[in-house]
């Protein structure tokens, strides 16, 4: 990694998790390219990470790094230019119900400053493509399955050509097949695109089988495992 440039970097930072501290002097470098989990029971610090990359939450001390901007003294005004750098895949997919696929994601590119419709139409074709969803663009969100939806998700994720997609718990409302159709999804475009995903799951079967860097939050830490067999399934959904 010695000629690359890490897209997000936390050097000794403190986590919070509302009011409170929840990981305690993190370390963290994620690279172009790399598929990383965070993994943890409930209450460890996963979704505090997440919500600390996307500026949502700020740091209690430390350093941290997203796409070029550094969250412990981002400007408010700076955060919508942060979050266009990256894609964020929710587990509740967060579409707008009242409106077709084509129209959430014509909803995300003009709120980006997109303003050719020409460049609008062809950059969501081409997303809708990319996540197998081409002739659902007329289709309203409640006419979809959960994996369909759960694809226009990434679909949306993917409009502005993110360094990075952050999925907190993207297949945790989805049955067994659905899921391992969504990983083999974020697995093509992490090795296609080179497009950095970073994924919270407490779903020990993805990241067995689906290989990537493992991040365990435990007693307040959270700290890279190389070895499957060092993380302890009780402890860590």
């Amino acid at each position: 990694m010695a000629d690359k440039f890490p897209i997000i970097s936390f050097k000794d930072a403190d986590i919070a998790g509302g009011d409170a501290t929840v990981i305690y002097g993190l370390n963290m470098d994620i690279y172009p390219g790399d598929f990383i989990y965070i993994v943890g029971k409930v209450g460890t610090g996963k979704t505090s990470i997440i919500r600390t990359m996307i500026a949502e939450s700020r740091l209690r001390k430390g350093q941290a790094e997203v796409c070029g901007y550094k969250i412990e003294s981002i400007k408010e005004k700076e955060i919508p230019y942060l979050r266009r750098k990256m894609g964020v895949v929710f587990q509740d997919f967060q579409l707008l119900m009242d409106r077709s696929v084509e129209e959430n994601l014509r909803f995300v590119l003009k709120a980006t400053g997109w303003k050719s419709d020409e460049m609008i139409e062809e950059r969501i074709a081409y997303v809708l493509k990319a996540v197998g969803m081409e002739l659902k663009a007329h289709k309203m969100p409640h006419q979809l399955s959960g994996g369909e939806q759960q694809r226009i998700a990434i679909a949306r994720a993917l409009l502005n050509e993110p360094e990075v997609i952050i999925a907190d718990e993207p297949t945790g409302n989805l049955d067994n097949e659905t899921a391992d159709g969504i990983m083999k999804l974020l697995t093509q475009i992490n090795k296609s695109k080179g497009t950095a995903i970073v994924m919270v799951t407490h779903n020990r079967q993805i990241f067995e089988k689906y290989r990537g860097r493992v991040m365990v939050c435990q007693n307040e830490e959270c700290t890279e495992h190389s070895d499957m067999a060092d993380i302890d399934l009780d402890s860590t959904i």
